[in-house]
C-alpha cells in the first residue's frame, strides 16, 4: 500500500469507538482460518469493538451511504474503493491483549490512515507505527467527548511533521461547526520516515533502491 494521503488535510472520520482490546481488532476464533490471508482476515476488523454511541458491536454510520448501522469493515470497503481515508477514535489503553501485528496490519489494508485515542498500549501503538498509521492521542482527554458520529476529520500540520510537535485535528461537525482540537504523538524521525513511506517495510525497500 502506498503513502497516507493526510497531506491534503483531508482525512474523512467514519465513527468512534471505545476502547477496543486488540484481539477484537482483527477478531479470532473462527477468524484464524484466515490468518495467512490478510484481505479476508480483514472483514473482521472492529467487529467485537463496541459503538460509543449506539452500544452495539462492530458497526457504525457510513459517511457515503448515509447508513447508520453498517459492519465497520464495509465501510471501510467503501471508503477505500472511494479512495477515501478513515480515523479510528478509541478511548484509554487502546490495542491492550495479545500482541498481534494483524491489529494493525487490517486497518492498513483497509485504508486507516491514523488511530486518535485517550491512551494506546504500548506494543500496539509501535505496531501501528511500522504499519505507517498515524498514533495520536488527544492532548486534553476531555476531547474524546466532543466527537460525534457524524463528524469530518481534517489532519494538518503532516507536511512538516517533527518529533515532539503537536498536530491539530479539523472537526467538522455535520451541523457546519467546525472545532479545532489539539494531538500528541511520539513518532522519531525515523518512523516519521516510516509513516511517508507508508510502512515500515516500504522505507527499507525504498533505502534499498
Amino acid at each position: 500500500m502506498g503513502r497516507p494521503r493526510l497531506h491534503r488535510h483531508a482525512c474523512s472520520g467514519q465513527s468512534f469507538w471505545e476502547v477496543h482490546n486488540r484481539p477484537h481488532i482483527p477478531g479470532r476464533s473462527l477468524w484464524l482460518a484466515f490468518r495467512g490471508h490478510l484481505d479476508n482476515l480483514s472483514d473482521n476488523m472492529f467487529l467485537g469493538a463496541v459503538n460509543s454511541f449506539t452500544d452495539d458491536p462492530g458497526t457504525g454510520v457510513n459517511q457515503l451511504s448515509g447508513e447508520q448501522i453498517q459492519p465497520i469493515p464495509e465501510i471501510a470497503r467503501e471508503y477505500k474503493a472511494q479512495g477515501m481515508q478513515w480515523i479510528a477514535i478509541g478511548d484509554t489503553n487502546y490495542g491492550e491483549g495479545s500482541s498481534r501485528e494483524h491489529a494493525a496490519m487490517s486497518p492498513r489494508m483497509l485504508g486507516a490512515a491514523a488511530v486518535i485515542t485517550r491512551s494506546f498500549a504500548r506494543i500496539h501503538e509501535a505496531n501501528l507505527k511500522k504499519q505507517g498509521v498515524l498514533p495520536l492521542t488527544f492532548e486534553d482527554p476531555n476531547d474524546y467527548d466532543r466527537i460525534r458520529s457524524d463528524d469530518r476529520l481534517s489532519i494538518i500540520g503532516l507536511n512538516s511533521l517533527t518529533p515532539g510537535q503537536p498536530l491539530v485535528c479539523v472537526v467538522s461537525h455535520d451541523d457546519g461547526e467546525e472545532e479545532r482540537i489539539n494531538l500528541r504523538h511520539t513518532m522519531n524521525p525515523g518512523q516519521i520516515e516510516w509513516f511517508k513511506a507508508g510502512s515500515a517495510m516500504n522505507h527499507m525497500k525504498n533505502m534499498a533502491g
